[in-house]
């Protein structure tokens, strides 16, 4: 299989860490090449929270990135590294355009989610608040075990545990990234579906109720 946009050799290239809970880190998750293409074509979000992918507005590039984020190759060097069987697991992919206060506090993912895929698609990144951090405990940011960068191309990958604690420090602004997940079945799909979906419904409709300014 010919990508256009994931470097499926780098992918092949990674080491899955186990300490404190199975996760890899891959810089360069995306084609150089097509990064600024990529980062271009990432729908408009005007609002803090997660939305489905299914609800924004695509265009034909960034449709054709999330078909392969949905293909056979991508999931079975997931199954091989992670030593997980993902056959006919459904999967959901989310996309995110801007933070807040309210976000990055530490958390783990919820159980009906079996991998998560994190990929964040911002251009000239500097900062060092945003940085999402691989934790030891629920407790503090401080007792991390690394810091994944919230550059373009960067992704973030892991096996989702009861002590898999991750967050960032408070950051407020632009700050784009698209999670993929593969869930347990289809009953946990259309929980997290109809939440976000709420979510992004409610967002449409009342758009001040959930201006930046306000969180």
């Amino acid at each position: 299989m010919n990508s256009n946009f994931i470097n499926f050799t780098e992918l092949q290239k990674i080491r899955v860490e186990t300490d404190p809970f199975p996760y890899a880190i891959i810089p360069n998750f995306i084609d150089p090449n097509c990064l600024s293409t990529l980062v271009s074509a990432f729908p408009q979000i005007a609002h803090r929270g997660s939305i489905p992918a299914s609800s924004a507005i695509c265009s034909p590039v960034f449709k054709q990135f999330l078909d392969e984020l949905e293909g056979a190759l991508f999931r079975e060097i997931i199954e091989q590294k992670f030593a997980i069987d993902l056959r006919d697991k459904p999967t959901m992919t989310t996309l995110r355009g801007y933070t807040t206060k309210r976000d990055g506090h530490i958390h783990t993912d919820s159980k009906d989610k079996l991998i998560t895929v994190l990929i964040y698609m911002n251009e000239n990144w500097n900062r060092t608040d945003g940085n999402l951090r691989i934790l030891r405990n629920r407790y503090s940011l401080d007792d991390y075990v690394a810091e994944v960068p919230a550059n373009a191309g960067t992704c973030l990958i892991f096996k989702v545990t009861p002590n898999g604690w991750h967050g960032h420090k408070i950051f407020t602004g632009k700050r784009l990234s698209l999670q993929f997940n593969y869930l347990t079945n289809d009953v946990a799909l259309t929980k997290h579906l109809n939440n976000h979906g709420l979510s992004a419904k409610f967002k449409r409709l009342f758009p001040w109720l959930f201006n930046r300014s306000n969180y």
